[in-house]
């Protein structure tokens, strides 16, 4: 190796500068100057080990400098200073010559070193010589050796330090090397993404009936249930349920026997349990049996995509049980909220044969002169239920600062109109001006000149709520019954489009819906600015399925280029109408002119709310929220403080006040304005 470098660095240098003497060189240094160098570097590191005593080794410098005057003693009778200047230029940066030097360089395998045994005992042998004088090596390397690896003593040691060339050809390999494993790591992390999408992808893609809406995470599917042993027992029958199947198919039949027989025996065990304390004595040995079966079961038939499909069939099969269950309560709940209940029922057929008994001069309301008088606060109330409208009056009485300044005008179909007038005439309302009319004596309001009562007396819609072949099973139909409710069919519902015409001398009108109730003097709303609009109302749209996309047909282009799907709704219940500006407005023409359009229900289904937003549409004045608060017959959990700060709370939804199904805790501000220990509420029984 020696040689080569050498010999490479001397033929460079005599390329340069004098190239008739490269014979010359060549001959001397491969016979003299080579094994010189070798033998002075080799001599030098073992003169270093065995007389280490007699040497300092506390300065580096000086024992280069002697070396190198021992060279130069020995090479200056052979070679010219000229060819001793070159050879020195070559060699500086590489630093003495020695096996040692050699080792530390990365050499490849075939190269063979002989002696490395024998130098490396002596080593050994010196280092127990030179215990006190000596600085230790812990690898018992040589003191050249040991100063390549610590480190040069001091900053004249540039021969034990790497070239510039080499430290930039390491650091360029140590900048290759990081770049791949930043490479590597970013191609990993890349990798980690495409699988998660991958994943997310195939989540995306399972079928959402199958699974439904199930998470073993989300909070309303926490299992209260902590009795370990009921759950087990329950888990194990849903097991035992994969593997009948399973069995079944694979004609393992003596095993399906074995766990139908166990099923059932666990299906009794369990019964009604609900917790672990309910379970009879045998219930743990069936479970053990159980158990026993099933390790069996498992051990012939367990195959993971076999029982996957089974478990997610069985998941299918539970999730279509659900919906089917779901469709049957909306059906009952929807058909419980149209019915009237028999206390009530009860209630209105007792007051309707007391008032036709009654002399025709004893069926007047006193005060009939603020019927028209539009400087007092006037009420519209239409309405079957007479209980209903009795808590609406009774409870905006109580509330009220000056009652006698306020004015109802009720409004009742043929059959319970009699009921209303009874109950209201053996229970006035104090000091307010009361007035009953019946809808079927307006006269005026017919189908010639109503859009809607031509409707509700057309083919189409007797067909569409009458018609034997409307599917009116539990679960098919149930989702549109809604819109087939009987109160649709009744023109007490549409009165409120009619208003000025029912009550021409006056100039505003507060309507109230009869499922609502009163906690505040209401006599603020009066003094409201609509700011020229027609009608004063809380706005709904806090939640998207309130605004107008929900309720109107937007793929039509009437509606589309008419209206903006993300307008905000607003609630009947309690509006402030300006019977001027009404007027003034045509608002009964525009509604009559989108009802015409509806008449085959593709802009909107049946109801009075949808006409209501097209036809007020940019004519409402939203009205402060604490005014009307809503939910109380659907949403249960409205703040309690919410429902306390507000001056009338609504039912609306199917949970009505005075059905079974209404929610407890929102029952109590409905009651209170009710005389349960009146004789006709005893009669009938209806108490709290």
């Amino acid at each position: 190796m020696a040689l080569k470098r050498g010999s490479s660095g001397l033929g460079t240098q005599r390329n340069k500068s004098a190239g008739s003497s490269f014979p010359i060189v060549i001959l001397i240094f491969c016979s003299f100057l080579a094994p010189l160098i070798f033998f002075v570097g080799r001599g030098l590191y073992t003169s270093t080990s065995v007389d280490h005593n007699d040497f300092s080794t506390t300065s580096s410098k000086q024992d280069i400098d002697w070396r190198e005057r021992l060279a130069l003693q020995q090479i200056k009778p052979l070679l010219t200073k000229e060819v001793i200047d070159i050879i020195k230029a070559s060699t500086d940066d590489l630093g003495p010559l020695s096996l040692d030097s050699l080792r530390k360089n990365n050499l490849s395998a075939s190269w063979k070193f002989v002696g490395q045994e024998i130098v490396a005992k002596k080593s050994a042998a010196d280092a127990k010589v030179n215990k006190p004088n000596q600085v230790a090596a812990a690898d018992s390397k040589p003191e050249i050796t040991r100063g390549k690896r610590d480190g040069p003593v001091d900053g004249d040691h540039s021969q034990f330090v790497d070239s510039t060339a080499k430290s930039a050809r390491r650091q360029l390999r140590e900048r290759r090397r990081e770049k791949r494993a930043a490479d590597l790591v970013k191609r990993d992390d890349d990798v980690t993404v495409k699988l998660e999408n991958a994943a997310i992808e195939r989540s995306k893609s399972v079928d959402s009936s199958v699974l439904g809406k199930y998470s073993v995470w989300r909070k309303e599917t926490d299992n209260d249930n902590t009795d370990s042993t009921v759950r087990l027992m329950r888990d194990q029958m849903i097991m035992a349920r994969v593997y009948i199947s399973i069995a079944t198919m694979k004609k393992k039949l003596d095993l399906a026997r074995d766990l139908q027989a166990r099923l059932k025996e666990s299906q009794r065990a369990l019964g009604d349990a609900g917790s672990d304390a309910d379970l009879t004595r045998s219930a743990h040995e069936k479970m053990k049996a159980m158990g026993q079966v099933l390790s069996k079961a498992r051990e012939q038939l367990y195959d993971c995509k076999l029982v996957t499909t089974k478990l997610r069939a069985m998941l299918q099969s539970a999730d279509e049980q659900v919906r089917g269950l779901k469709r049957q309560s909306t059906f009952w709940s929807q058909l419980a909220a149209k019915t009237i209940p028999n206390g009530i029922h009860c209630l209105s057929m007792r007051l309707t044969i007391d008032y036709y008994l009654l002399p025709p001069e004893k069926r007047k309301f006193p005060r009939s002169e603020n019927l028209e008088n539009p400087a007092l606060f006037h009420y519209a109330l239409f309405s079957d239920n007479v209980l209903a409208a009795s808590v609406v009056v009774n409870s905006t009485i109580v509330n009220a600062k000056e009652p006698e300044k306020h004015v109802f005008h009720l409004v009742s179909d043929k059959l319970n109109f009699g009921a209303m007038n009874m109950w209201f005439l053996l229970n006035p309302p104090g000091k307010a001006t009361i007035h009953v009319e019946n809808v079927d004596e307006f006269k005026w309001l017919n189908s010639s000149y109503c859009p809607v009562l031509r409707q509700l007396e057309s083919a189409a819609m007797k067909e569409y709520y009458f018609k034997a072949s409307h599917p009116n099973t539990l679960s098919a139909g149930s989702s549109n019954l809604k819109y087939r409710n009987p109160k649709y069919l009744s023109m007490l519902n549409h009165l409120r489009f009619y208003l000025p015409q029912v009550y021409p001398k006056l100039n505003k009108i507060l309507f109230l819906d009869d499922d609502i109730v009163v906690q505040k003097d209401l006599t603020g709303l009066w003094s409201v600015d609509l700011h020229g609009k027609v009608n004063g109302a809380v706005e709904t749209c806090g939640q998207s399925f309130h605004r107008f996309d929900k309720y109107l047909n937007f793929s039509n282009p009437h509606i589309a280029r008419n209206f903006d799907p993300n307008a905000c709704g607003w609630a009947y219940g309690m509006n402030m109408f300006d019977l001027k500006e009404w007027k003034k407005q045509d608002i009964t023409g525009i509604y009559h002119k989108w009802q015409n359009m509806n008449e085959d229900r593709v802009l909107w289904k049946l109801g009075t709310l949808p006409p209501g937003l097209i036809t007020f549409y940019g004519l409402t004045h939203p009205l402060d929220k604490s005014w009307h608060v809503l939910g109380l017959g659907y949403n249960p959990s409205i703040d309690r403080s919410d429902i306390e700060n507000a001056a009338v709370v609504h039912y609306n939804g199917n949970m009505k006040p005075w059905l079974e199904l209404a929610m407890t805790k929102y029952r109590p501000y409905w009651t209170k304005y009710i005389k349960f220990d009146h004789p006709y509420m005893r009669s009938c029984k209806l108490s709290e």
